[in-house]
């Protein structure tokens, strides 16, 4: 029975411990985190300020404007389909059967 209780006194400081480690952990871990965020938001805000000041550097182009009248094909009309019946009537002649 005192063995018993030993046990549990241990088996109790042993999971206090552990969630202490835990929570030591992951305190870390969230460190670890925000800092590599913050390494990205860097590197971003750098590499678009880059972009934009070679952007700016870089003389515009004038746009390209196109009448819309002279770049398009002339639309064919479509034929209209043929109604079934006729088609069936065209089987019929042929010798097919229904």
């Amino acid at each position: 029975m005192a063995e018993d209780v030993k046990s549990e006194k241990n088996d109790k400081a042993s999971a206090d411990a552990r969630k202490a480690q835990q929570a030591e952990d992951g305190k870390k871990a969230m460190l670890d985190y925000e800092a590599q965020a913050a390494a990205v938001r860097a590197k971003t805000e750098k590499l678009r300020a880059l972009r934009l000041a070679r952007d700016a550097a870089m003389p515009q182009a004038p746009a390209k404007t196109r009448t819309s009248a002279a770049k398009k094909p002339a639309k064919t009309p479509k034929a209209k389909p043929r109604p079934l019946s006729e088609w069936l009537d065209e089987q019929r002649k042929d010798g097919r059967r229904d």
